[in-house]
C-alpha cells in the first residue's frame, strides 16, 4: 500500500471538503447511512513506513456530522482480525455502545454492522474497544457540529494525538510488564505501593509518581511528527476553533499555543465558562476545544503537544499564505511538568449549566489501585472478570468518588453517561461536564450523574496498558 503524496492528499482533501459543504438533508430525506471502514493504512513516520489501523469515513479518517444529522453509520471491518468500535462520549443505546460481547460480539473480518442514534454535538472520537488495537491507531475523530458552529465565522481545525511504536502492541506490553518500558518516573520501584488508602500528599515525600511507563518511538499529530508537520492554511486575523483529541494509548499531553492567545471553551464536548491561556493539559480520552484569534499580520503559529514529564513533543502549524515555516525540534529544551497533580486545572473548569439540584440517591467510593511490579491495575481491588459491579437504578442521582491510591494518574471513562465533576480532594465544585476525568495519584475526584438506560455500562481507566491488565469494572444500571 503506497502512501499518498502530499499534493495528492491536499487535492483529495479539497475535493472532499467541497463535497462536505454541500447541504445535507438528514434522515428525514432518507439519506443513505455513512460508510465507515476499519482498515489498515500506511503512515510515513520520520521516513519509515508503518502499517497501522484506521477508521476511514467518506472524506478521510473519521466522521463529521452536521447539525441535526443522526448518527447513521454502516461500519465494515476490513481488517483481518475481529474488532468493535466504541463511540467515545456519545450515548447510544447500550446495544450500539461498542464493547466486546456486551451485549454484541465483535465484528468478524468482512462483516458490516449498522448504527443509528441521536448524537450529542461537540468534539468526540471513536476507537476500538480492544486495547491492543487502539495501540495500533484504530481510532479517529468524531465531530458533531452544532448550529452555532455553522453560523460562526471561524475555521475548524482538528488536532488528533497519538503515541506510536514500530513494535507490536504485544511486544510493547511485554516490555512494560517486565519493567523495561523506559518511561520516566521512580524507576518502576512501585511494587510495594499498591495500597496507600490512608496516605496523603505529605506522606509521599521522596516517592515520585510514575508519569510515563513507556517511551514510544514517535508522538503523532494528525498522523505526523514535527519532522514533517501538517501546515494548516489560515487567514490573517481569523478565528480558529481548535478541537484537540488525545487518542494516545498511554501519554498525557500539554497543548501549547505559544504566541497565539487561546480560550478554552469546552472539555469532552461540553461547554465551560471560557478560560484564557496558552497551555492546557489533557489526559488520554479527553478533548479540549480552544478558540484562537489570530493577529492581523501574517505569520506561522505552531500548536504544540508536549508529553508530560518529558521533552518529546508533536504538533501542527497554523500559517497564513506565504509565511515562513521554521523547523521545530521534536525535543523541547526542558521536560514538560507533570499534569494536574494538584487538580489546579480541573478546579478552574466551571460548567456553563450545572446539573439540576436534587438529593443524591446513591453514592459509591471507587478505589483505583495498582502496582508497576507486578504490572497489575485494579478497581476496588479487583481486575476485570473478578470485579464487583458498581450498581445503580435508572433515574437515580449517583455520586461516584474516585480515590486513587496508586502512584500513577488514571483517566477514568464512563460509558453511556455524561457526568459533572462535583468534588476535588474533598472540596465541592460546580465543575465541568465530562465523560473522562483525570484522577491524579493520591487524589479524590467526585462525579455526579443521573443513571441512564438499564444496562451494563463499562467504567475503566483510559490508559491502554492499565485497561489491558484489568483496570475495568461495570456500572450496572437496573430498571
Amino acid at each position: 500500500m503506497n502512501t499518498i503524496s502530499r499534493r495528492g492528499f491536499l487535492a483529495a482533501g479539497a475535493a472532499m471538503l467541497a463535497y462536505s459543504q454541500l447541504p445535507k438533508f438528514a434522515a428525514a430525506q432518507g439519506v443513505a447511512p455513512l460508510s465507515l471502514q476499519a482498515a489498515t493504512r500506511t503512515l510515513d513516520v520520520d521516513g519509515r513506513a508503518a502499517t497501522v489501523f484506521g477508521l476511514a469515513g467518506p472524506s478521510g479518517q473519521g466522521l463529521v456530522l452536521d447539525p441535526g444529522q443522526r448518527f447513521r453509520v454502516d461500519l465494515t471491518n476490513n481488517l483481518d482480525v475481529s474488532t468493535i468500535i466504541h463511540w467515545h462520549g456519545q450515548i447510544p443505546p447500550n446495544a450500539q455502545d461498542g464493547v466486546p460481547d456486551l451485549p454484541l460480539p465483535m465484528l468478524a473480518p468482512g462483516e458490516t454492522r449498522s448504527y443509528d442514534f441521536e448524537p450529542l454535538s461537540g468534539t468526540f472520537w471513536m476507537h476500538s474497544h480492544v486495547p491492543i488495537q487502539e495501540m495500533q491507531l484504530l481510532a479517529a475523530p468524531l465531530i458533531v457540529r452544532s448550529k452555532e458552529d455553522v453560523a460562526a465565522d471561524r475555521q475548524e481545525v482538528v488536532l488528533f494525538l497519538h503515541d506510536f511504536s514500530f513494535k507490536t502492541p504485544q511486544e510493547v506490553m511485554a516490555e512494560i510488564e517486565e519493567g523495561h518500558g523506559g518511561g520516566h518516573g521512580d524507576g518502576h520501584g512501585g511494587g510495594h505501593m499498591g495500597d496507600m488508602a490512608g496516605m496523603d500528599h505529605g506522606a509521599m515525600d521522596g516517592m515520585a509518581m510514575d508519569l510515563n511507563d513507556y517511551d514510544w518511538d514517535a508522538y503523532l499529530a494528525n498522523d505526523r511528527t514535527l519532522s514533517d508537520p501538517e501546515v494548516v492554511q489560515v487567514e490573517r486575523g481569523g478565528r480558529i476553533r481548535l478541537r484537540v483529541i488525545n487518542a494516545a494509548a498511554a501519554t498525557v499531553f500539554w497543548i501549547e499555543t505559544g504566541k497565539a492567545q487561546a480560550r478554552l471553551v469546552a472539555v469532552d464536548g461540553h461547554a465551560i465558562q471560557p478560560i484564557q491561556g496558552t497551555r492546557f493539559g489533557l489526559a488520554m480520552g479527553q478533548r479540549l476545544d480552544l478558540e484562537i484569534d489570530l493577529p492581523q499580520d501574517g505569520g506561522a503559529w505552531p500548536i504544540l503537544a508536549l508529553r508530560e514529564g518529558a521533552r518529546e513533543r508533536t504538533g501542527l502549524i497554523l500559517a497564513t499564505p506565504g509565511a515562513e515555516i521554521r523547523r521545530i525540534d521534536t525535543l523541547a529544551e526542558t521536560d514538560a511538568p507533570a499534569f494536574d497533580t494538584d487538580l489546579s486545572q480541573e478546579s478552574r473548569l466551571i460548567a456553563l449549566n450545572a446539573l439540576t439540584s436534587r438529593p443524591v440517591d446513591r453514592s459509591h467510593i471507587v478505589t483505583l489501585g495498582g502496582t508497576m511490579q507486578p504490572y497489575v491495575w485494579t478497581i476496588d481491588g479487583a481486575v476485570w472478570g473478578q470485579h464487583r459491579p458498581v450498581s445503580a437504578k435508572s433515574g437515580e442521582r449517583v455520586v461516584l468518588s474516585f480515590h486513587n491510591v496508586s502512584m500513577m494518574g488514571h483517566p477514568m471513562h464512563l460509558h453511556g453517561h455524561v457526568f459533572q465533576v462535583v468534588g476535588l480532594n474533598g472540596r465541592a465544585v460546580s465543575g465541568a461536564f465530562r465523560d473522562t476525568v483525570y484522577v491524579p495519584s493520591m487524589s479524590k475526584v467526585d462525579i455526579a450523574l443521573d443513571a441512564g438506560e438499564a444496562a451494563r455500562w463499562m467504567l475503566h481507566c483510559h490508559h491502554m496498558p492499565h485497561l489491558e491488565t484489568g483496570m475495568m469494572t461495570e456500572f450496572a444500571v437496573s430498571a
